[in-house]
């Protein structure tokens, strides 16, 4: 004997209502488990917002159409005509992946798809690891786009997603050199060190001493010479005097 097929919530199935009551109808979508689905969640043209005052305005005997699992229960299994979301409040945590379509571009971001009862908005800063000035330089209305979910706010109906959390961190250029071999700068000397007080007036006082002895060496010579020629003169004159004495 084939074992029955598991069923599982938000699957579709085609269905036969089997018999329609007060709260609702009766389908068999195959399983042994009865399937009923609540007028409440009957669909009436195709509009979930048009109101329904008995299921037999949408359902009758005998009609074929499509249901999705609204919920599984032991002793039944609950059925719907709404589409259900692709992700519920509950199932929507920070971290995890999720794929959608972009459906609006803003100055400030992009909203996009992902199923929800709301769009996630991707703000412009979470876009790229590098600059962007307006969303149309990364996206497209209609592009798939995978994000991360970055935080979830279920009573302001908000969801906070980024594609640069599922992008590398680039790597940071290398500086660049300017100029090499002959346009290579030639280095700068290091800038003599700051002398103090002290080492000024000492410098100073060495200079002055090192000027003196060099004058010194000049002028001691000179005066020599100097010398020399007075006792040349005077023996001269003496010579001149005793010989106009004879």
């Amino acid at each position: 004997m084939e074992q029955e097929k598991e069923i599982k919530t938000k699957e579709r199935y085609t269905g036969t209502v089997l018999k329609t009551t007060l709260q609702g109808a009766l389908v068999d979508i195959g399983s042994k488990t009865p399937a009923f689905i609540h007028i409440s969640q009957a669909v009436k043209d195709g509009d979930t917002r048009k109101p329904i005052n008995s299921i037999e305005e949408v359902l009758e005997k005998g009609q074929v159409m499509d249901f999705w699992v609204k919920r599984v229960r032991k002793d039944r299994i609950e059925l719907t005509m709404k589409e259900p979301l692709g992700l519920e409040w509950r199932e929507i945590k920070p971290g995890m992946t999720v794929k959608g379509t972009v459906i609006r571009l803003e100055t400030f971001g992009v909203f996009l798809e992902i199923g929800a009862e709301r769009p996630g908005l991707i703000h412009i800063s979470e876009l790229s690891h590098s600059y962007v000035r307006t969303p149309s330089e990364v996206v497209r209305e209609g592009d798939e786009v995978e994000a991360q979910v970055l935080e979830v706010n279920r009573r302001k109906k908000q969801i906070k997603l980024s594609v640069k959390a599922l992008l590398e961190v680039p790597e940071a250029p290398a500086p660049e050199l300017h100029g090499s071999g002959k346009d290579k700068p030639e280095e700068e000397s290091a800038p003599e060190p700051e002398l103090t007080a002290m080492e000024i007036a000492m410098r100073q006082a060495m200079e002055k001493s090192e000027g003196e002895e060099a004058l010194n060496a000049i002028q001691k010579p000179r005066k020599k010479k100097d010398a020399d020629s007075e006792q040349n003169d005077i023996l001269s004159r003496t010579l001149e005097t005793k010989i106009g004495q004879d």
